[in-house]
């Protein structure tokens, strides 16, 4: 009992009451918490926001359909991709990865349906995705298309091709990037490789044509699909070289790399050293800089794969491979196969074939000049297959396409047992064509005596084609005309070039020809002209056929007008460069045709751009002569505004260099500008009104065209801004030529004569003609120089109307407002210039004639010219008129409140004149 007590009392247990809570314990947890609600961003909640389709589908269902084992549901899937991101193109960049993973996937799809669906799919989201967005994902799409175009199945291989033609079409830098594996690829499509009979280890593979004959599309037929694609390809790599060739022809001239920019030169700047001028060789290319050592280019450093074709070594491994089937490609399209009886006539599929066949060796050439050991690469291409080329190209030369035989009546062909008409719109003439313009490749002036016999019949076929006058079209004339440079290169003598010429200059006249056509011919004819004048005078033996081309071309320029204005600038420029050589042929027509040219109303100077009217401003200083009929044309291409100021300030500046007054210390050209006839130019180019004009604006009365003011006999006709400020520019380098002029006092006896005889006695005058005339006497106007007297009324009559005019304008006029600091400044340079000028001005200010509306205007000039510092002797000396003037404005406004105005002038008079002052201050007239 004791023991039972004692564990008892160690563990005792408490008792607790009924109701009382349990009292926690000290070693208890807390397991209380808090909850708050999460906001979550409108960007992670994904589902139920994805747009959908017409099933109710979004793009995650769609692409997780794209795994599955049915062809319907993957057929139905693409057809809802496509459905779905035609109407919101945004999910594409979103999900831009899994599309194109999932669409690349299905090219090699078992399902044909499913195959056409993904490539209708491609072909839409190629037309929505940018080069630089897929690019990323670009070895993904290149590795499924290579492995389509190796498929063990038929159908996929030819599905392969209309994925290659979008991506050709959409990316074909991109894809040419991988060239080398997809090279490989178009070999296999058409050949298996052969262990070679020679040797008997597998050390030299080649390659021989395939014939599948599970195929639904003939054999001749596949190597014509898979060959398309090739030259489309190889197309591609050419155009995508960053380097330039130089073919005989200048189609890569049109390429915007080798655009040559001009450089903007004003010799104004220039001469105050206000604008730099740097010179590069190259034709302005690139700066050359001499140092002997040569950068190494980055495809040096790369693996031979990763160049592709722009590797020699990889360029001449394709040859070798593919030269040799397109050959066999070549043997069974080729007449003797197809129809030995018809000789050189071609079926059209077998045409179609030879064609691409050539193109891509056309092409493989192209790729050979692209690297520096070109002569090498070309002496190579010599000894491997110049034989296998004559033997089997050129053994049917020039081929022609076979033609439906269509039976007519009797009566329509009498004497005709068959009538022959095209049924079909192949061209056997680009075909034959580029079959020259390979084998003229192979051709050189040191092989020129071994190559004669087949040179000479390319040379007849490309003679023939040029005179036949059938119409060709640009592609076809690019390659006739580069295979005419090469020939002309090869043998440089002129009785073989010669007719060669000739030729093309028939096709040149051929009416109606198209405008790129048009453009081929003129840049041949301006390169040919180009190597002959860069021969030496001893051995130049000038073309008579260029000659007459030459003299055409200002004919032609006057007679095109505004019809082509890209053509005029072509022709402009080959007139430039040949008129810049000084060819006398051209220079001879050019002096026949400037008239027509440079007529005022329909010439071509007026009606092209901006651009071609500078060129043609240029041509002026090559003239022979310049007549006084043509001077006279200049002169109102000057002043009618249809060129710009500053174009016509150039002008000025041609003729000016031409007169017997630029100060060449060599001897000018005898009569090219006849000293008179130099000065009525810059007489009429002053007036800037001919004198038809002047008469017709006598007829004018009244607003708003007319200023006109009673105390003046001569009324303003008030011409536009633009007209104003283009003649007021026009003026200033007429007044800079006189100005040159060694003897000042004949150059201003010329002009009073001028003035004296034709607008002197005129009743309403120009503003811009008043101004441009003060502006000159200013500029001519010395010791020297005697004034008669009726230029100096008539110059007083001038300033008094300017001025009425310029005080009168309304200031909401914004248009004549913007004269006013030319108009005044002439006349005040004048007044001040001319003491009796002002003197005669104040004398005919007789208020008593005028109405008392004139009065405040004539008092508002009168205080001006007192304020003005250049005038304050000159009014101080003439003090009495001045006060008999405002004594008869006093008179008139008699027993009248005294105005403002009449105030200010005592105030102006009292302190500029009544006082005397001995030193006129700085002040100057602003009103």
């Amino acid at each position: 009992m004791t023991k039972k007590r004692k564990h008892q009392e160690d563990f005792q247990k408490v008792k607790f009451k009924v109701g009382k809570k349990k009292p926690k314990l000290e070693n208890a947890t807390d397991t209380t918490f808090k909850t708050k609600a999460i906001q979550i961003p409108e960007q992670l909640k994904e589902d139920g926001v994805l747009p959908t389709q017409n099933r109710k589908l979004n793009i995650k269902d769609l692409l997780s359909q794209m795994h599955h084992y049915s062809p319907g549901v993957k057929h139905n899937a693409l057809l809802g991709l496509k459905d779905l991101l035609s109407q919101y193109p945004f999910v594409i960049d979103a999900h831009l990865s899994s599309i194109i993973s999932e669409v690349a996937a299905v090219f090699t799809d078992k399902d044909s349906g499913v195959r056409r669906a993904a490539v209708h799919l491609l072909q839409f989201l190629a037309s929505k995705i940018r080069a630089e967005q897929i690019a990323p994902f670009f070895p993904l799409v290149s590795a499924h298309l290579s492995s389509a175009m190796t498929h063990i199945s038929e159908g996929i291989q030819e599905d392969s091709l209309k994925v290659l033609d979008v991506l050709l079409e959409a990316y074909p830098a991109l894809l040419t990037d991988r060239s080398v594996i997809l090279l490989k690829n178009f070999v296999e499509l058409i050949s298996h490789q052969q262990l070679s009979k020679k040797l008997k280890s597998r050390d030299k593979l080649s390659w021989m044509l395939s014939v599948n004959p599970n195929r639904r599309v003939t054999s001749q037929q596949w190597r014509l699909n898979v060959l398309t694609r090739l030259r489309k390809f190889l197309q591609a790599v050419v155009d995508g070289s960053s380097e330039t060739e130089d073919e005989g022809l200048q189609e890569h001239k049109d390429s915007p790399r080798s655009v040559r920019n001009p450089v903007c030169i004003s010799w104004k700047l220039h001469a105050n050293n206000q604008q730099h001028i740097q010179l590069f060789e190259n034709g302005g290319l690139r700066p050359k800089i001499n140092s002997s050592f040569r950068l190494r280019s980055l495809t040096s450093v790369m693996d031979s794969a990763e160049k592709g074709l722009s590797s020699a070594e990889n360029l001449k491994g394709f040859i070798e491979i593919i030269i040799p089937l397109l050959i066999e490609c070549w043997i069974e399209a080729s007449p003797a196969q197809s129809a030995p009886i018809l000789g050189n006539v071609l079926e059209s599929e077998s045409q179609h074939l030879m064609q691409q066949v050539l193109s891509i060796i056309h092409l493989l050439w192209k790729l050979t000049k692209r690297h520096d050991e070109t002569y090498k690469m070309e002496l190579w291409l010599r000894m491997n297959y110049l034989v296998d080329f004559k033997h089997h190209f050129m053994r049917h030369f020039p081929y022609s396409v076979q033609e439906t035989v269509k039976h007519k009546k009797k009566e329509s062909f009498k004497g005709h047992k068959n009538c022959m008409t095209s049924s079909n719109n192949v061209d056997h003439l680009l075909l034959n064509l580029t079959l020259c313009d390979i084998m003229v490749s192979l051709a050189s002036t040191s092989t020129l005596q071994t190559d004669a016999g087949w040179l000479d019949m390319i040379r007849k076929f490309v003679t023939d084609t040029l005179q036949d006058g059938s119409k060709l079209n640009s592609k076809q004339v690019n390659r006739l005309l580069g295979v005419t440079w090469r020939l002309m290169q090869i043998q440089q003598n002129k009785v073989a070039t010669e007719p060669l010429i000739k030729a093309v200059y028939t096709l040149y006249q051929q009416r109606n020809l198209l405008f790129p056509v048009r453009t081929l011919l003129l840049k041949f004819f301006s390169r040919v002209y180009q190597k002959e004048d860069l021969r030496s005078q001893r051995i130049r033996s000038r073309s008579k056929v260029l000659s007459r081309w030459l003299a055409g071309l200002p004919q032609q320029l006057a007679l095109l007008g505004l019809r082509n204005p890209e053509l005029s600038n072509q022709l402009i420029d080959i007139i430039h460069s040949a008129a810049s050589r000084s060819n006398k042929e051209l220079l001879q027509s050019l002096q026949a045709t400037a008239a027509r040219i440079y007529d005022p109303l329909e010439g071509t100077l007026v009606l092209l751009p901006a651009e071609a009217q500078r060129r043609l401003v240029q041509l002026v200083y090559f003239l022979p002569c310049l007549p006084a009929s043509l001077l006279a044309c200049l002169s109102r291409c000057c002043i009618m505004g249809r060129m710009s100021s500053d174009l016509a300030a150039t002008l000025i500046g041609i003729l000016h260099m031409r007169s017997s007054f630029a100060g060449w210390k060599c001897q000018v050209q005898e009569n090219s500008v006849n000293d008179v006839d130099y000065f009525s130019f810059l007489f009429s180019t002053l007036i800037g009104f001919s004198r038809e004009e002047l008469t017709s604006l006598q007829g004018i009365r009244g607003k708003p065209h007319i200023s006109q003011t009673q105390l003046s006999p001569i009324r303003l006709y008030l011409t536009d801004l633009d007209q104003f400020l283009h003649h007021w520019a026009v003026t200033e380098m007429i007044c800079h030529s006189l100005s040159t002029i060694p003897s000042q006092s004949q150059c201003f006896d010329i002009l009073q004569t001028g003035i004296c005889k034709y607008l002197v006695g005129l009743v309403v005058i120009p503003d811009s003609t008043a101004g441009s005339v003060l502006c000159a006497i200013n500029k001519l106007l010395d010791q020297a120089c005697i004034i008669s007297e009726n230029l100096h009324k008539f110059l007083a009559s001038c300033c008094y109307s300017l001025l009425y005019f310029l005080l009168t304008v309304d200031k909401e006029d914004a248009e004549h407002l913007q004269k006013r600091d030319m108009l005044w400044g002439s006349c005040i340079s004048a007044l001040a210039l001319l003491p009796r000028l002002l003197r005669l001005m104040l004398q005919s200010l007789q208020v008593s004639r005028i109405c008392r509306e004139e009065l405040p205007v004539v008092a508002q000039l009168l205080r001006l010219l007192m304020q003005h510092g250049q005038l304050r002797s000159h009014m101080i000396t003439n003090e009495f008129l001045v006060q008999q003037i405002i004594k008869d404005i006093m008179t008139l406004k008699s027993g009248e409140v005294q105005e403002q105005w009449l105030t200010d002038l005592h105030y102006c008079f009292n302190i500029y004149l009544a006082s005397h002052p001995q030193t006129p201050g700085p002040i100057n007239a602003v009103y």
